[in-house]
C-alpha cells in the first residue's frame, strides 16, 4: 500500500486579500446576472457542444468545473474501445465529450433530475447511441462491471446533503467509498480522473483515500481563476501504467 502522507498534489494557493475580493465581486455579479439561479432552465455552449440545464443540476459552465474536466477529454485519452464510466454526471457534459471517442459510455448520477438531464443532452447532441444513463450511488449502478477510465467530479464539502441538489456540492463518505471500491471497477492498466479543488474540505480527503487504498497519484491538468484553483489527479494502480487508447 502507498504511503499516505506523502505531499499533497492540490494547490496550496488560497487568494490573498485581492483575489479574494475579486472572488466576492464575481460572486455578486453572478447572483445579480442570475447565472447560479438552480430553478431556470438555461442553455449553455461548452465548447462546440450544446448543453440544457434543468432546474436542480449543477451548471458546468458557470461553475467551472464540469467545462474544465470537459475540456481535457479528447482522443489523446479515449479511443474507440476505451470504455468509460463517468461518476456523478450531472448535465453528462463530460460523458458527452467521451462518447465523441469512445464506443459507449457509462453516466452515473445520484441525482434524478441529473439523469434525466443528461439523458436530454445525450438526445439534445444526437449522442443517445453512445451513452447508456444510470440512476444510483457511486458505482451500485455498474456492479461487476469495469472500466478503462473512470472520470469522477465529486463532491467538494463534508456534510450530509439536505437533498439530491446538495449531494452535488457535499457528501458523507464519498471519498471513503469511492476509493475502496474503483479498484474492482478498473480494468487492466485502467485509470480515474478525479477533479479537485483548493476550496472543499474533501478534496483532501479523496487524494489521501486513494493513496491508502494503493493508488498512484499525478496531476493530469491544473487551472488557475482568480478564486480557485482546479486540479485533475490521474489515479492509477501502483504497479501499473495508465492504458492508452486505441
Amino acid at each position: 500500500m502507498l504511503d499516505a502522507s506523502m505531499p499533497s498534489l492540490l494547490a496550496d494557493d488560497r487568494p490573498g486579500r485581492l483575489r479574494l475580493f475579486a472572488g466576492r465581486l464575481l460572486s455578486v455579479f453572478y447572483a445579480a446576472a442570475g447565472q447560479r439561479r438552480y430553478d431556470n432552465f438555461r442553455l449553455e455552449r461548452v465548447r462546440d457542444m450544446r448543453i440544457m440545464v434543468i432546474p436542480g443540476v449543477a451548471n458546468p459552465k458557470v461553475l467551472r468545473t464540469g467545462a474544465f474536466f470537459a475540456a481535457q477529454i479528447d482522443s489523446r485519452l479515449i479511443g474507440a474501445r476505451t470504455s468509460v464510466l463517468d461518476m456523478g454526471t450531472g448535465s453528462g457534459v463530460c460523458a458527452l465529450f467521451a462518447a465523441r471517442h469512445a464506443q459507449r459510455v457509462i453516466a452515473v448520477d445520484i441525482s434524478a433530475a441529473a439523469v434525466r438531464c443528461a439523458r436530454l443532452n445525450a438526445m439534445l447532441n444526437h449522442l443517445e447511441d453512445r451513452i447508456d444513463v444510470r440512476h444510483g450511488d457511486l458505482f451500485a449502478p455498474t456492479a461487476g462491471e469495469r472500466f478503462d477510465l473512470v472520470l469522477f467530479n465529486p463532491p467538494f464539502y463534508l456534510g450530509v446533503p439536505k437533498d439530491d441538489r446538495d449531494a452535488a456540492w457535499r457528501s458523507s463518505g464519498t471519498a471513503q467509498r469511492f476509493a475502496a471500491a474503483l479498484d474492482d471497477h478498473l480494468a487492466p492498466g485502467g485509470n480515474a480522473l478525479v477533479l479537485l479543488s483548493s476550496f472543499g474540505d474533501a478534496c483532501a480527503v479523496f487524494e489521501s483515500e486513494l493513496r491508502a487504498n494503493g493508488f498512484r497519484l499525478e496531476v493530469f491538468a491544473r487551472r488557475r481563476f482568480i478564486n480557485e484553483t482546479l486540479t485533475i489527479l490521474r489515479a492509477t494502480r501502483g504497479s501499473e501504467a495508465a492504458s492508452t487508447p486505441s
